[in-house]
């Protein structure tokens, strides 16, 4: 779609198309959206946002009346949501974007109504129990419906509830792991979603999942080890393994989003860590042989806006060579 519009441009910039028809070549290969295409936009933002605020509205309803709701009032204020979204889902079936909304429903109500049980018997449940147990609950919802939104969701239960873990117990039966070994976890987690769900969108034969959420997962991978990274650059920890698969992971990603599905974002991504890495690189060089100064502040300086633009220069030439 991007590639005829900006065919219909270029076209339009070498007169072959007079601007007083563009508009109309636009709609006539379906670029320009109609009437319909905006109808079933709003119809679409209607049904996600009123599903949204109804399952924020329910929480937040019974949390500004805490004190004067009674307890079985409560329970009854999640609950009945609950099972009303869920038999949506039945009637409606998962597939449909009116069980797709009514799962997202009842996912969002059943960790309201874990976190409801915890605050009135008093548990005394530590907090990655609470994620883990609704991410556990909603694993078969999330698998039935096959949705990028509810996959991101129950990724995000599962990485939460490593990091409260860890921040609990400070590892696996606490000596597992110590420093910066829950990024580390973190990576494997996040790397082995985002491989997977590439191995599933290849095969896909229908449903495609949304190019969204493979960019968020790319995006998380690229965060967790440039943290590394720079971790290992500035305090000395465990440089040699994360400089192994920070190039390993800069090489698949060159592989896999410039040659076999190109995507610029996910490159974009990668020259911006490409340009924390050298530049703490280098101010790590300057430190332990120069001493502070003007000059070291501004050779580093000259260095980011120096690989600055040769990543732009190199963005430009990959998007040159996808839109021929």
């Amino acid at each position: 779609m991007i590639a005829t519009r900006n065919q219909l441009l270029r076209w339009a910039a070498e007169q072959r198309i007079s601007l007083e028809d563009l508009p109309a070549a636009m709609r006539v290969v379906g670029v320009q959206p109609n009437g319909n295409d905006w109808r079933r936009l709003f119809d679409a933002m209607a049904l996600w946002l009123g599903s949204l605020f109804v399952s924020v509205s329910v929480i937040f309803f019974f949390a500004y009346n805490w004190s004067d709701l009674g307890r079985l009032s409560k329970f009854a204020l999640v609950e009945l949501p609950l099972l009303v979204s869920a038999g949506v889902a039945i009637w409606k079936g998962p597939h449909t974007d009116a069980g797709r909304a009514a799962l997202l429903v009842a996912t969002l109500l059943v960790g309201a109504l874990l976190a409801l049980i915890g605050q009135t018997y008093q548990t005394g449940a530590d907090p990655w129990q609470l994620f883990a147990l609704w991410a556990a609950l909603i694993l078969p919802w999330v698998v039935i419906a096959r949705m990028p939104a509810l996959w991101i969701l129950w990724l995000g239960l599962i990485n939460l509830s490593l990091t409260l873990y860890y921040t609990t117990f400070g590892g696996l039966f606490g000596v597992l792991f110590s420093g910066n070994e829950i990024a580390w976890v973190l990576l494997v987690v996040n790397l082995s979603a985002l491989v997977v769900w590439h191995y599933f969108s290849s095969t896909a034969t229908t449903q495609r999942p949304g190019r969204w959420a493979l960019r968020l997962l790319a995006t998380a991978c690229g965060v967790l080890i440039t943290t590394l990274m720079m971790y290992g650059i500035l305090d000395g920890q465990d440089l040699l393994p994360a400089t192994v698969v920070w190039i390993a992971l800069m090489w698949a990603a060159h592989e896999v989003y410039r040659r076999r599905q190109p995507d610029l974002f996910v490159l974009a991504g990668c020259v911006l860590s490409a340009v924390f890495v050298l530049t703490a690189t280098l101010s790590r060089l300057l430190l332990d042989t120069v001493v502070e100064s003007a000059g070291a502040l501004l050779l580093v300086g000259l260095t980011i806006i120096a690989l600055s633009a040769a990543g732009a220069w190199w963005l430009r030439s990959v998007a040159a060579e996808l839109d021929p």
